[in-house]
């Protein structure tokens, strides 16, 4: 998964699932330090969503913190509701990574468990920014990616890193959160853990066209696309063509842009409720209407000789 080899990872998670025995294997948690079941779950849940299958994701995701809170083990239970709160933070479901956060410091309060406690501190700050207060959550995630950084741990440090990027561009700090993401880059590329490096790309376009680096931008939000295809990462790719999208758009690229979103979207057959499927949604109905009368002014006019070429 952290490669970015999606389908492999489903394949070996769903095969551990189903060689697992509850009683047979009982002995094998205390051996190798983790529960196979409740992980391979909850990590499934990650691999599912990049997949593009936003519901299955969710079911197995709190399948594996229902058993987790059944085993009544804390390291477990930590584990399940962490990496829950990635799936939760990445759907953009608040209410819900809010609830596992705090339940996440609930248990590493009570139990004694560090690590897992600068974790939940880093999605407790990213809550606190979304719900507007971006005062105290970036301290929570400074404070958190600085305990992070000093466990030693690296596999999910760009991922934290960033959130701190996104609560940069929130502030309007846009130079910040570009210096964040290049270390989240750097890291990426030094540790091979790839599995985001799509949607790092599309944030770092996103960053440059608030700049008016129109063109890098583009240049970014394709990077994104061939490597969301070629990880098989169906949300990665809807994210990054609906960006793609949304810049053809406000260049009077109208049809392209369509034809570029429409087949993405077409492919899901779940998840309709989420963030990313209704904004999708929304900006295609957006293209199929018929333009106002100032859309295409400006670069538009410049830009309509693209090559169709640059939508594949």
């Amino acid at each position: 998964m952290f490669v970015g080899g999606f389908a492999s990872a489903r394949s070996h998670l769903e095969k551990v699932l189903a060689l697992y025995d509850p009683i047979s294997h009982r002995s094998l948690v205390p051996q190798v330090g983790f529960h196979p079941q409740v992980w391979s779950q909850a990590y499934l849940g990650i691999v599912l969503f990049c997949l593009g299958f936003p519901d299955q994701a969710l079911a197995q995701s709190n399948a594996a913190v229902t058993e987790a809170r059944r085993l009544a083990q804390a390291p477990p239970l930590a584990a399940s509701l962490a990496i829950g709160s990635a799936l939760h933070a990445q759907a953009r479901d608040d209410a819900a990574l809010k609830e596992r956060a705090d339940e996440l410091i609930a248990v590493t309060t009570e139990r004694g468990l560090p690590f897992w406690g600068v974790v939940a501190a880093l999605y407790r700050g990213w809550v606190k920014i979304k719900s507007g207060d971006v005062a105290e959550g970036t301290s929570l995630l400074c404070d958190g990616l600085s305990a992070f950084r000093a466990s030693g741990a690296v596999l999910w440090l760009p991922y934290f890193l960033a959130f701190r990027a996104m609560a940069c561009e929130i502030a309007g700090q846009i130079e910040e959160a570009l210096t964040f993401l290049d270390d989240a880059l750097q890291i990426m590329e030094r540790t091979g853990g790839r599995w985001i490096e799509a949607d790092l790309n599309r944030l770092k376009g996103q960053l440059l066209l608030r700049q008016g680096r129109t063109q890098a931008a583009e240049e970014l939000y394709h990077r994104a696309l061939a490597i969301a295809r070629e990880q098989q990462a169906k949300l990665w790719e809807l994210r990054a063509a609906a960006s793609l999208a949304r810049l053809w758009r406000d260049q009077g690229l109208r049809a392209e842009a369509r034809e570029l979103l429409a087949p993405i979207y077409g492919w899901f057959t779940e998840g309709f409720d989420t963030p990313d499927l209704k904004d999708a949604k929304a900006l295609l109905d957006e293209l199929v209407a018929p333009p106002g009368p100032t859309s295409g002014v400006g670069t538009g006019a410049a830009t309509r000789g693209r090559s169709r070429k640059s939508l594949h």
